[in-house]
């Protein structure tokens, strides 16, 4: 059998959980997204927030994904992840609560 055990992925995910809160400065999480990629995930490289998503930017479709995304990689609810700045743009800045 190949793949991941699931004490490896609780492993990666603690991980990735206790970097994206890292990366946190005063409730504000700054990220960078890539739309329409191979696969949704979710990144943090030498303190920068990257997040894929598999959507298109239009009407605001990859915004949500990218909610959804960090609310779960946060282990936080989606109202707890607002966006401050960046609807249209690559580089966006959450504001997060709830942890």
């Amino acid at each position: 059998m190949s793949g991941a055990t699931s004490k490896d992925k609780n492993t990666i995910k603690t991980s990735l959980r206790t970097d994206l809160i890292g990366a946190i400065d005063n409730d504000l999480l700054s990220v960078r997204v890539t739309p329409k990629a191979s696969r949704n995930a979710v990144q943090v490289q030498e303190g920068q927030v990257r997040v894929y998503v598999t959507c298109v930017p239009e009407d605001g479709k990859a915004t949500k994904e990218v909610i959804k995304l960090l609310a779960k990689a946060l282990g936080v609810s989606k109202s707890d992840v607002s966006l401050l700045r960046g609807a249209i743009a690559r580089d966006k800045q959450f504001k997060i609560s709830g942890l």
